[in-house]
């Protein structure tokens, strides 16, 4: 046996060794997608030797695959002799092996990124496929983390602390898409404005602690009348604001009568006190008149001064005629 042939076995025995070992699933298919090879990687985390799965149909083999879905993408590699790439946002994983990492013990399959490599003969031509499974997991969970992280410091930014409600500057920037909406659509909507009736008193004689629980017990309230199309916000103080989506003004009436109702007739444990309040609202229907989702807003809060001056605890329907 002449030296180059005993170094040509060696390399051969080294790649081979590399490839069992790789700190990657590799699996190697032919145009029938029966395996050629199945290295440690997939030995491992699929609990099947390489002796069981050579020679195998791989769909035969893992019938958990997404048959339909992987035979096309390999047939796509073999067609077009191009690498493909899967990554786990398109699809979290291909094999559904369990997650062991210590870091990331929170996800119970393993995340991967695939690539489907074509394979040629030396003739050139392609007769196999090459599968790449990359273990992303501890990236996958730390980018979804980060987006979680995100998603909950958008939140903060929007939301009042104390309502739960959104808080002015985003239920405004919500009142403007609405308004700029109804001006494509023409999609009626109609805006509440309500607050809470001689608040003030309530803090004078009872504190602080006790106008917060009464804010937040209207703001509950509100939240239970609201359907999840509409927009809630507390837009200052004890005012509140709502946008009532695809609602006209005499429906808003009836539903701001029903909120004014429902609050009249709340009682809050405060120690030993039980408090009670009323409100009293403002309802303005969007309309061609107004030229700015202020001055639909600005509406709705001179139908709510009306409110006031008429005595309070009172529902009132913005009118032009005055």
């Amino acid at each position: 046996m002449t030296g180059e042939i005993l170094q040509e076995i060696e390399d051969l025995h080294w790649n081979l060794g590399l490839l069992q070992n790789l700190e990657v699933g590799l699996v190697v298919v032919d145009r029938d997608s029966y395996i050629c090879m199945w290295n440690g990687f997939m030995e491992n985390h699929s609990g099947i030797s390489a002796s069981k799965a050579v020679n195998q149909n791989l769909f035969s083999l893992y019938p958990e695959l997404p048959a339909l879905w992987l035979k096309k993408k390999i047939e796509a590699v073999l067609l077009l002799n191009n690498t493909a790439y899967i990554s786990w946002e398109q699809r979290p994983y291909l094999f559904p092996f369990k997650s062991n990492r210590p870091i990331t013990g929170s996800a119970f399959y393993m995340y991967q990124n695939v690539t489907l490599l074509p394979l040629s003969s030396p003739s050139g031509q392609v007769d196999h496929i090459g599968i790449l499974i990359y273990d992303v997991t501890d990236n996958a969970i730390s980018q979804q983390k980060l987006e979680d992280a995100n998603q909950q410091l958008q939140s903060l930014s929007r939301t009042d602390g104390l309502t739960g409600l959104y808080n002015r500057a985003y239920w405004q920037e919500c009142l403007e898409k609405e308004f700029d909406r109804f001006a494509r659509l023409q999609e009626t909507s109609s805006v509440i404005m309500f607050d809470i009736d001689h608040f003030k008193k309530v803090n004078d004689t009872y504190g602080h602690q006790a106008g917060d629980l009464v804010i937040q017990t209207i703001a509950q309230t509100l939240q239970q009348y609201v359907r999840k199309t509409d927009i809630t916000g507390r837009y200052g103080g004890e005012e509140y604001g709502a946008i009532l989506v695809g609602t006209s003004g005499a429906n808003a009436l009836v539903f701001a009568e029903r909120l004014r109702a429902a609050i009249e007739a709340t009682v809050m444990p405060y120690g030993e006190h039980k408090l009670a309040v009323t409100i009293s609202l403002g309802v303005s229907e969007i309309s061609f008149a107004q030229a700015s989702a202020l001055e639909w807003l600005e509406q709705a809060d001179q139908a709510l001064y009306k409110s006031k001056q008429n005595g309070r605890n009172r529902v009132t329907l913005f009118d032009n005629e005055g």
